[in-house]
């Protein structure tokens, strides 16, 4: 795992009246690679710039490697937020998976090996923030694509939360293609149930598969796509923003 640091950026920089709230962003960046066909993580750098969010979950993210681009060192030089990469694909020629952007310091960061026997490598990047003086749980992860890994791997995470309880953001690519299916009821035994925004694919959203599950489930206050003419063709899924209350008592 690497922890990139800007040390000119210690203090969060936030205006007054972001304040109250705190914007938490997952995108699926589909390697920079737009749905033109053309590899170009400078447009997703500026997807990021729109959206101006404290903290990104960031999946299917180059990260470097001998015959690799490292678009988290990319994206970390254009948004001055801290980078923290949580390769789930990892040799010397190439580096690629999760990856989170914050403007709050870091804490602590751990990472959880979700592979499921011989399918493609997956993992969550787990990591405390400290958001204002307030420690965060920011779980950003990207699930499998069979309904059985996708179970197994939830079970995974929820079992990673008998640690000592902190306010818990889980968020990222969940591939769960059915509203109803056994991962989200699952999740529900945790997790307040969030509001599902069709996020995939941007040319025409029919599936809800980016999430955003906040615990306690009274501190999210909305949740929403980000759809600009830029935002759909960056990458095959649209960025979603949680906002979420900065305080206990909003």
């Amino acid at each position: 795992m690497t922890l990139m640091h800007d040390p000119g950026i210690d203090q969060p920089r936030m205006t007054f009246a972001r304040e109250r709230e705190l914007r938490i962003g997952t995108y699926n960046l589909h390697g920079a690679v737009g749905i033109d066909g053309k590899f170009a993580p400078e447009r997703i750098g500026d997807v990021l710039a729109e959206i101006d969010a404290d903290i990104f979950a960031l999946q299917e993210v180059p990260l470097g490697g001998a015959s690799s681009p490292d678009v988290l060192a990319l994206l970390q030089r254009m948004t001055g937020l801290d980078a923290v990469a949580g390769p789930t694909f990892d040799t010397p020629a190439r580096r690629f998976g999760n990856a989170v952007l914050t403007r709050y310091p870091v804490r602590a960061v751990r990472t959880l090996d979700l592979s499921f026997k011989s399918r493609e490598p997956r993992g969550a990047l787990d990591a405390d923030i400290d958001c204002n003086g307030e420690l965060w749980r920011v779980v950003a992860t990207h699930l499998g694509l069979a309904s059985s890994e996708r179970r197994a791997q939830v079970e995974q995470v929820l079992q990673s939360f008998d640690t000592p309880a902190l306010p818990v953001i889980l968020l990222g690519d969940l591939n769960e293609w059915f509203v109803y299916g056994r991962t989200l009821r699952r999740l529900v035994t945790h997790f307040r149930r969030a509001t599902a925004l069709r996020t995939f694919p941007t040319r025409f959203p029919l599936f809800a598969l980016d999430r955003i599950w906040v615990h306690p489930g009274e501190r999210l206050l909305r949740v929403d796509v980000h759809r600009t003419a830029l935002s759909r063709v960056a990458s095959d899924h649209y960025p979603l923003i949680a906002h979420i209350s900065a305080s206990v008592n909003g």
